[in-house]
């Protein structure tokens, strides 16, 4: 047999044989024989390819002929390889644990945890996202004025139906001059309205109360309430309820609100009948043959929509430093009755209690006013301190007490013999005690252990 067709290598590299060839020398082909002599040629990339599959790499792959594949497998030659492979029963052990968390050491079980958290975050990224918009949406509307404009909108809060009246005295009357005691009563009281009124959306409208002359003849001090209102009924066109609160009064528990303590159970919350509580023994119904049945009846039609005037009574009667009135034509023509100046001029000699004394003249007179009116209990809008009404301070309808945490609480009558401003400072200290939030209390807890150490079992503070 002739060799002269046989393959023979170049002297420069590569193969004579033409299908063995690709138009360049080769370097990296060489001619190996088996161990027979025979003339068997193995490449030097199908060796490599062999060697790789036993070290995990696939023992195939294809050739990217076009440009962007040639640079683009350049530039992954160059990055770290990890042993991904299934034969990894041959991988070399030193590279165990290359570019992964590992089980072994110390801080192998922190590690795992700390990967099993990562998953669970990326599975429930989306769910994650979602709560922390959550939280920034509570924050934003809680901590930003935001808050106001979401609570008093209708349809949302419904804070723009309510209106807080407080009854100011910038000028001291016509009796006396304001001192510094009675500017710091009217600056915790203004400031004390202030913020429940932009907590809840309310309206708020301070009045001077200074007395004018309406008529040549007169002053009629604390009958201004009338025209006060009025005018409330113009600044507000959108509200329904206005509050009316005397200076001397504080707002003890600003987390309530108007709806949640009153408004949302409107008829739970009142009674019209007075004789479930009647200090002035008013004989009510009307009896009279002539009247129709809601005259008649003791607690009117029954309906909470035909409430229009929401009081409280004290010891003595009704008592207007803390009432609630509607926006309605029953008002109007309440409005207008009361401040009739005919009325005035015939019995204000025998109201003592001005405008309180004429409403409650009306109330006893007209049947027509009486189906509109309900009562409130006094404590839930208008407690008194001790020395009101009674010294004592135990009446349960009349008087404050802290475990039942009543709303207002009202001064009433500390100008004559008590101490207004005393009086005042003390229901602030306790309303900002009772309302701390859970880091305030916090800070006492550990301000009262750390003056217990300071200051040792048996030793007095300070």
């Amino acid at each position: 047999m002739s060799l002269s067709r046989s393959p023979s290598p170049l002297p420069h590299g590569g193969w004579a044989t033409p299908g063995l060839t690709s138009g360049r020398s080769s370097p990296t082909k060489r001619n190996y024989g088996d161990i027979n002599g025979n003339g068997n040629t193995v490449s030097w990339a199908s060796a490599k390819a062999k060697s790789d599959e036993v070290n995990g790499y696939p023992s195939f792959s294809t050739r990217s002929n076009n440009f962007f594949g040639r640079h683009v497998r350049k530039l992954s030659h160059s990055l770290p390889r990890f042993n991904l492979g299934r034969r990894k029963d041959f991988a070399e052990k030193e590279k165990l644990g290359r570019g992964r968390w590992s089980s072994a050491g110390p801080g192998g079980r922190l590690r795992n945890m700390a990967t099993l958290a990562g998953n669970i975050v990326r599975r429930m990224r989306l769910r994650f996202l979602l709560l922390i918009g959550f939280i920034l949406a509570v924050i934003v509307f809680y901590v930003s004025p935001l808050q106001y404009m979401w609570r008093r909108t209708s349809f949302l809060g419904g804070g723009s139906k309510f209106v807080v009246i407080l009854a100011s005295n910038q000028g001291g009357g016509v009796m006396e001059w304001k001192g510094p005691r009675e500017w710091a009563i009217e600056r915790d009281s203004v400031k004390n309205k202030k913020r429940y009124t932009q907590r809840w959306g309310y309206g708020l409208d301070i009045v001077d109360m200074t007395t004018k002359k309406r008529y040549a003849h007169e002053w009629r001090e604390s009958w201004e309430k009338v025209d006060t209102i009025r005018n409330a009924f113009r600044k507000f066109p959108k509200a329904e309820w206005f509050w009316w609160l005397d200076l001397n009064t504080f707002i003890m528990e600003p987390s309530y609100s108007l709806q949640s303590h009153i408004f949302n159970q409107l008829s739970k919350n009142t009674y019209r009948d007075i004789n479930h509580y009647n200090p002035l023994n008013i004989s009510h119904p009307f009896t009279q043959f002539y009247l129709d049945d809601v005259s008649r009846s003791p607690v009117g039609d029954g309906n909470p929509e035909s409430i229009d005037l929401i009081i409280p009574q004290d010891c003595a009667g009704f008592n207007l430093g803390s009432f609630f009135i509607r926006r309605s034509e029953w008002t109007d023509r309440l409005l207008d009755i009361w401040w009739d100046p005919v009325a005035y001029e015939q019995r204000h000699m025998e109201w003592e209690h001005k405008e309180q004394d004429a409403l409650e003249y009306l109330y006893a007179s007209h049947p027509w006013i009486r189906s509109h009116v309900a009562f409130i209990a006094q404590r839930k809008i208008n407690s008194f301190p001790t020395g009101a009404c009674d010294e004592n301070g135990e009446d349960p309808h009349i008087h404050y007490r802290e475990e039942d945490r009543d709303f207002n609480v009202n001064m009433a009558g500390c100008e004559w013999g008590r101490d207004c401003w005393g009086e005042m400072y003390s229901f602030r200290q306790l309303s900002n005690r009772l309302n701390r939030n859970l880091w305030e209390k916090f800070k006492d807890a550990i301000s009262d252990k750390w003056g217990e150490l300071w200051n040792g079992p048996g030793r007095q503070k300070g």
